[in-house]
């Protein structure tokens, strides 16, 4: 939200209080508790006029200090709040004549005691962002509301990015962003998942601790700062040192939650009925068995709305027209192979019967003046579960485990952005700061239901809505897209940014969810559909299985479906990396290049775990350019070298891609490529890139760690268990480098 009128002005209607100075600084339970007067005190006179801002300094855990800030204390408080976890820290706190610092890990936040306002957060020596005179804020708009705003330095060269999954430019300078979950699809600037973080590559982010709707001015109303305001009377937010980028979104996630590790079946390929077209168990025979013969690999079968029957949504009951024999069709799909896939949101259609059901036992969300919250946007009549209800969160559970005791393995979890704020919750939740919330609360009681049917590591979903702390129920997909290479390039920038706000995991409807794509433009996603975490077939009014486009897209889907399935020993532990330590498998290239300048504006290429390049190729003609970082790479498909820093300009057919393996790498490859879940050490090839004479590099796969060691022109591998059936003589083996091959190659087994 904007108050000013240029440098010197306030809109009209609009006034502002800001701290002039400190009055004094108490040390209390390991923090600071700062009272800071909007005029300076020259007299005892001055004492006597608010406002007053008290701002208390504290740690939740090392290298994360939060303000707290606060006008009227006396606020009745109500949720809900993040659950934010932390780990122990022993704060240090000092005193000079001018400063009063506080110190957790390498991170010191420092209060002027004398003049003017100025807070200062300082690691390694230097200034990492600050907040001086007139920044922070008590203002009031033109109606009388009232908000707290913070304005925080931004040093020259520094980029912003994450806020979430937004699709406009990856680096956020000079956008305004409001922290509000809408259904707004993947061309504008809403988003379905909102998150008040920000990532820095200045060595810092920041995590606004308020889930209601946070504005933030991103180098935009001063160009030279990024603000951050709430309507509240508190508000806190935590400055978070990295020094990297990754070191600071394994902090972030320390703090809000780590994403819980997805089955490797979850891997493999997904194939939807889609949207609204017409399909029964004939026409999902025919699409799973027109897989097979085609040797396409298939891991998930997922049916989208219409199995249940219409205006029933939801009612949780197969639709009986088309479905007569539900339980015998899920048997029948696993014994094929398959995992299975439904469709669900938290929304109860008035036909539905579970309507009146919910009605009678108080579940549904009510108005203020007690009656159900209702409208005819999405289903007829539809109502909201009220999910701050244990009770309610139970029944809908109950709904769940009948379909999980039929045969499904997990669900896909839509909408939950529409969430009205002329409501009353059951628990008295503040009905602006449930908006975003209500999302990390519908995904959180289908994820336990998984978790407690299926067990700890087979809990996935495919969510679309999320807020903070909401990448611990994994997966999400990037939403409504439409069928155009302009989309297909939003979308990932959508992940990227998502990716930086703390998400490990993400995917997107190949082909574009809305309308239906050329065969050259299915090609082209095909390949960045399988080069993502996570990769699903699905349309909106049209089917996406590859032979109604041509025959060659059938080829590709069968090369690129293999390769991912080969690549799972390497793809795994990069999963696994993101559930143990916060950063995401599709990485923007600033990620794992912060010192390389030419990496922070790059949003149409990635890296695929930390060694694999991979630039998506946006046109018919296959013309692509990127970006290679220093050192000397290797096509990972062709074995060519390209050697950085520079732009690369190429032009590739369907069925190849730039995917580019990093030098100094070791990319463990498995031995085999028609299913993801499989034993990734049995037999599997180590491929190792550029190393040079001397070098040394450990991978693991699964619970073995393998280690290749470069001697001259020999290659040594050893193995952390010389007992595992992988044929190594004493763990050893030795391979010598297969000249003009670009790699060389250690086989084991």
């Amino acid at each position: 939200m904007k108050f000013s009128d240029g440098y010197w002005l306030l809109r009209e209607g609009v006034t502002a209080a800001h701290p002039a100075e400190v009055l004094d600084v108490v040390e209390q339970d390991g923090a600071l508790e700062i009272h800071a007067p909007s005029r300076p005190i020259r007299s005892r006179g001055d004492l006597m006029t608010g406002p007053v801002m008290t701002i208390n300094a504290h740690t939740p855990m090392p290298d994360v200090i939060g303000l707290t800030l606060t006008h009227f204390a006396g606020e009745q408080p109500r949720g809900p709040e993040f659950e934010l976890t932390g780990a122990e820290a022993t704060p240090q706190i000092s005193y000079d004549d001018e400063h009063a610092t506080l110190t957790s890990g390498a991170l010191s936040v420092r209060v002027a005691r004398t003049g003017s306002w100025h807070v200062d957060f300082l690691a390694g020596g230097r200034s990492l962002t600050s907040s001086g005179p007139k920044n922070m804020g008590i203002m009031r708009d033109a109606t009388g509301a009232h908000y707290l705003r913070e304005q925080l330095v931004l040093g020259v060269g520094t980029s912003v990015y994450g806020l979430g999954e937004r699709f406009g430019p990856l680096v956020k300078n000079g956008q305004v962003v409001d922290i509000w979950n809408a259904d707004g699809g993947t061309a504008t600037e809403q988003a379905y998942k909102n998150v008040p973080f920000y990532l820095t590559d200045a060595g810092y982010g920041v995590f606004v601790d308020h889930p209601g709707k946070v504005s933030f001015e991103v180098a935009s109303e001063t160009v030279s700062r990024v603000q951050f305001s709430a309507e509240t009377q508190e508000l806190t937010y935590y400055v978070i040192y990295g020094p990297t980028p990754k070191d600071i979104l394994r902090k972030y996630t320390a703090l809000t939650g780590r994403p819980a590790l997805p089955p490797p079946w979850s891997f493999g390929l997904w194939l939807s009925t889609s949207f609204t077209t017409s399909y029964d168990e004939e026409t999902v025979t025919s699409f799973v068995d027109g897989m097979r013969d085609r040797e396409l690999p298939l891991s998930v079968f997922h049916f989208d709305c219409f199995w249940m029957r219409e205006f029933n949504w939801c009612d949780f009951q197969w639709d009986p027209r088309v479905f007569p024999d539900p339980e015998g069709m899920l048997t029948r799909l696993k014994a094929k192979g398959l995992r299975v896939c439904v469709w669900i949101n938290p929304y109860i259609a008035q036909r539905s019967p579970l309507f009146a059901e919910g009605k009678a036992l108080g579940h549904l969300l009510r108005r203020p003046d007690g009656s159900i919250w209702q409208w005819d946007m999405w289903q007829p009549g539809m109502a909201l579960v009220d999910f701050t209800s244990p009770a309610a969160r139970d029944w809908y559970a109950s709904k769940l485990e009948a379909l999980l005791s039929q045969g499904v393995d997990c669900f896909k979890t839509d909408f939950g952005e529409r969430v009205p704020v002329d409501v009353e919750w059951s628990d008295g939740s503040d009905p602006e700061r449930m908006h975003n919330y209500y999302t990390y609360l519908y995904n959180r009681t289908v994820f336990d239901v998984l978790r407690k049917h299926r067990g700890e590591e087979e809990a996935v979903l495919f969510a679309r809505s999320a807020t903070a702390g909401s990448q611990q129920f994994p997966v999400h997909w990037g939403g409504d897209c439409e069928a155009t290479y302009e989309s297909m390039a939003e979308s990932l920038r959508g992940g990227l940014s998502l990716g930086l706000s703390g998400f490990g995991y993400w995917s997107h409807d190949i082909g574009g969810f809305e309308g239906t794509p050329t065969p050259a433009l299915f090609k082209r996603w095909l390949v960045f559909g399988l080069l993502s975490s996570h990769s699903r077939l699905h349309g909106s009014s049209s089917y996406r299985v590859p032979w109604l486009f041509d025959e060659e897209s059938v080829d590709v889907l069968r090369r690129f479906t293999r390769l991912k399935l080969r690549l799972m020993p390497y793809l795994y532990e990069a999963a696994r990396t993101a559930h143990a330590e916060g950063p995401p498998m599709m990485r923007a290239m600033v990620l794992e290049f912060p010192d390389d300048p030419g990496c922070a504006h790059l949003e149409r290429q990635y890296m695929l775990g930390s060694d694999l390049l991979v630039a998506p190729v946006f046109s018919d003609e296959g013309e692509v350019s990127y970006y290679v970082p220093e050192g000397t790479w290797t096509h990972y498909l062709g074995g060519q070298t390209v050697t950085g820093p520079r732009w690369v300009r190429e032009k590739h057919d369907f069925l190849s891609v730039p995917l580019l393996v990093r030098p100094g790498a070791v990319i463990p490859v498995g031995a085999v490529a028609d299913r993801p879940d499989y034993d990734h050490a049995d037999g599997v090839t180590l491929r190792a890139y550029g190393l040079g004479r001397g070098a040394q590099v450990t991978v693991r796969v699964g619970d073995v760690a393998f280690t290749v060691v470069r001697e001259g022109d020999t290659l040594r591998a050893s193995c952390s268990d010389p007992s595992a059936p992988w044929g190594l003589a004493a763990g050893e083996r030795e391979v010598r480098a297969k000249a003009g091959t670009g790699f060389l190659t250690v086989e084991l087994g």
